[in-house]
């Protein structure tokens, strides 16, 4: 049964922190899962947050230091000595003890290497700290389980046992040579029932997919959901195994790049929390309000040159908001879909096909909504017939040139290796409302005559 927090449960818990009643909250708090305990972290001030990790064994709070909030996690840190902090680290995987350190002040960073036991564990998290955050490198963990081709495969099972106590959970076996360059992956079956004096080169599998350090994190995700798998080998320039990357990793790099994503394409330009300062959010989502802003002052510019039409025609002005928004709605679903799949690598083709395609549906689209419009302004407006014609003959134009333009910007900036989530955004809106208006106004000067 999935555990609940209750108002009254972390009264409790609070009470007992206040009481320093530790066997108490042990007997509470020892034998639940660690994302229940960072849950209930979460509702705690900071000074008792510490105290509860302060209480717990390492290897259970190096757990929980991964499941909360990265801003709650680095203030807790600056709670603990650096020693603390090590045995916390020593208790992690390497790619999660990496992500730790590295968000350190230098100062900080220094002591907790300097209290770390394990050299090897530190070694490795220097040598992870080296790679692109966003690469493959920078995703995976040194712990894995590997076996020599030339082993026997009962010589083996005893390697395997003893490479098992560092590896929290084994999804792939994998066999390199003696070179440690990856040869291939070991079936669990193959190697159960495999004649003991049998040599490994004799039962491992060569078909094995892998990606190497400087693979993109994106390319990595696109992998392994391709062919489905729970972890994928990651290999140096020379193609030697050096680490493995598991989907939980995958699924919250996926998760993040969302978050950042959708905040783009609301026009925020920093990764921000709701909990962030005033200023934090200030900054992060006041540049699109400034560009949003400037592109209504063009449009105002744009409006202001057939000032004529108002005197004359003053009910043109009445349909100005609805053919600006059907810019922005029609623009930001073209740029959405398109974002869609460069995301998920299936944007194939050509480009020129591509805006064929996307014309050629707007352009059922348009005729649908412009005859919706057309009945609606002549009948429900009651305006005459080459009025009505005029805003629908400007709507199905609107409608083409925004998807063209949705359909095009993404492309363009994801050439440049700029982030085409900035297409979803003001960016697209703003622009569509400036064309929008333009030929609307355009096409009803030359029907209407002003």
């Amino acid at each position: 049964m999935q555990f609940e927090i209750s108002k009254a449960f972390i009264e409790k818990i609070e009470h007992l922190i206040e009481e320093q009643n530790n066997q108490e909250l042990l007997s509470h708090l020892g034998d639940m899962h660690h994302a229940d305990i960072a849950e209930i972290l979460d509702q705690l001030t900071l000074d008792e947050a510490t105290y509860v990790i302060k209480l717990l064994d390492s290897e259970k709070t190096a757990e929980i230091l991964m499941e909360i909030d990265q801003d709650d996690r680095e203030r807790v840190l600056e709670n603990l000595t650096p020693k603390e902090i090590a045995d916390e680290i020593e208790e992690m995987d390497t790619d999660d003890a990496t992500d730790i350190i590295s968000n350190l002040s230098v100062e900080l960073k220094d002591e907790v290497f300097k209290n770390l036991k394990d050299r090897e564990h530190a070694q490795h998290i220097v040598e992870l700290m080296r790679y692109d955050e966003d690469s493959a490198g920078g995703l995976m963990a040194k712990e894995l389980i590997k076996v020599n081709e030339n082993w026997s495969v009962t010589g083996c099972m005893e390697e395997m046992r003893a490479q098992a106590e560092n590896v929290t959970r084994v999804h792939a076996i994998y066999v390199v040579d003696n070179k440690g360059k990856l040869k291939g992956r070991l079936s669990l079956k193959d190697l159960i029932t495999a004649p003991s004096n049998a040599n490994i080169a004799d039962v491992y599998i060569e078909n094995v997919d892998y990606v190497d350090v400087h693979t993109s994190a994106e390319e990595v995700a696109r992998v392994m959901q391709k062919y489905d798998l729970e972890a994928i080998p990651v290999v140096d320039e020379i193609g030697r195994l050096v680490g493995r990357i598991t989907v939980d990793d995958i699924i919250d790099f996926i998760r993040d790049e969302a978050d950042k994503d959708y905040q783009m394409a609301a026009g925020i330009s920093e990764d921000v929390d709701a909990d962030d300062s005033i200023w934090e959010l200030t900054r992060a989502r006041l540049p699109w309000l400034v560009l949003a802003l400037f592109g209504g002052f063009i449009a105002v510019t744009v409006a202001g040159q057939f000032e004529s039409a108002m005197v004359n025609y003053g009910f043109l002005f009445f349909f100005m908001p609805l053919i600006a928004a059907m810019a922005g709605n029609v623009g930001v679903q073209s740029s959405a879909i398109i974002v869609q799949s460069i995301a998920k690598g299936t944007l194939t083709g050509s480009v020129w096909k591509r805006l064929l395609k996307e014309v050629g549906l707007n352009v059922l689209n348009g005729i649908i909504l412009s005859i919706i419009l057309f009945l609606g302004a002549h009948f429900i407006l009651g305006r005459d017939y080459i009025v009505a014609f005029t805003v629908s003959t400007a709507l199905i134009s609107v409608i083409i040139i925004a998807s063209l333009i949705g359909t095009f910007v993404p492309i363009m900036l994801n050439r440049y290796k700029i982030d085409p989530a900035l297409a979803t955004g003001p960016f697209i809106t703003t622009s569509n409302d400036i064309f929008g208006l333009l030929i609307f106004f355009t096409i009803a000067k030359y029907m209407l005559g002003f």
